[in-house]
């Protein structure tokens, strides 16, 4: 895997496409999903502009199963024919589940999996090292990592040196329960050229200049030319603009 133009393909907005399902018996609607999708990039979310998150939390991954994931992801992936990238949310309690998304997605052609670090049971933080490197191995994918503090517990300084040494670890996808320590900022910092960071604390304009360069974004799916927008801004060092978009 070309590590540096994973890192590239991961810039701008990070949108999580809502899953369809049909009534009255809740199948799954890939076709309605890929008309969404199709929606997305008439309106010009481009590989500049996006990245397409297919079964993260918002797109109902915690109540899919693990084929329900993959056809999902495999409908996305095929609507936009590498014209954006995207990626997987990989969430699971299991590192052997964790592995076959891995796994799938890969070969559906999504570019990215999204990870946090399985909830219920309290792992400590070599635990979630281990699945990690696990995730890693199983497949030649970019991973995302995701900092779920509030419902698995928030990552250390330390963690996020120790993950930086796994190639595969592209991205970050960023937020910190508390927002008078610098917790958030400290990190960006210090790993800006390490990940790509993706801004899930909405402070786009302080996290670009800090060299976040992704941000987290469900507005676009029905407005995306407000993020086309929001990029735009952000990459032409309009911040007092985009502070006024959000």
């Amino acid at each position: 895997m070309d590590i540096a133009r994973a890192k590239r393909r991961l810039e701008g907005c990070y949108i999580t496409v809502p899953t369809m399902f049909k009534d009255p018996d809740l199948e799954l609607d890939v076709a309605a999903t890929r008309r969404n999708v199709k929606f997305l990039l008439s309106r010009g979310i481009t590989e500049k502009y996006g990245v397409f998150l297919a079964g993260g939390a918002a797109g109902d991954f915690s109540t899919m199963t693990f084929d329900e994931r993959v056809r999902n992801v495999e409908g996305i992936a095929e609507e936009t024919a590498g014209r954006v990238p995207v990626a997987m949310g990989a969430q699971t309690t299991s590192t052997m589940e964790l592995k076959r998304l891995a796994k799938a997605a890969h070969k559906a052609g999504a570019e990215f999996i999204q990870v946090s670090r399985p909830f219920y049971f309290a792992h400590n933080e070599d635990d979630f090292y281990e699945y990690v490197c696990a995730a890693a191995e199983a497949a030649d994918i970019g991973i995302i990592i995701y900092n779920t503090f509030w419902a698995t517990g928030d990552m250390s300084f330390r963690l996020v040196e120790r993950l930086a040494s796994i190639p595969n670890v592209v991205g970050l996808k960023w937020a910190t329960p508390r927002s008078d320590s610098m917790e958030f900022e400290d990190v960006i910092i210090h790993f800006a050229k390490r990940f790509t960071f993706i801004d899930n604390n909405l402070k786009f304009p302080s996290s670009h200049v800090l060299g976040a360069r992704a941000y987290e974004v469900h507005l676009c799916n029905y407005w995306p030319e407000w993020g086309v927008r929001l990029v735009d801004e952000l990459d032409n060092g309009n911040f007092a603009e985009a502070q006024l978009m959000l």
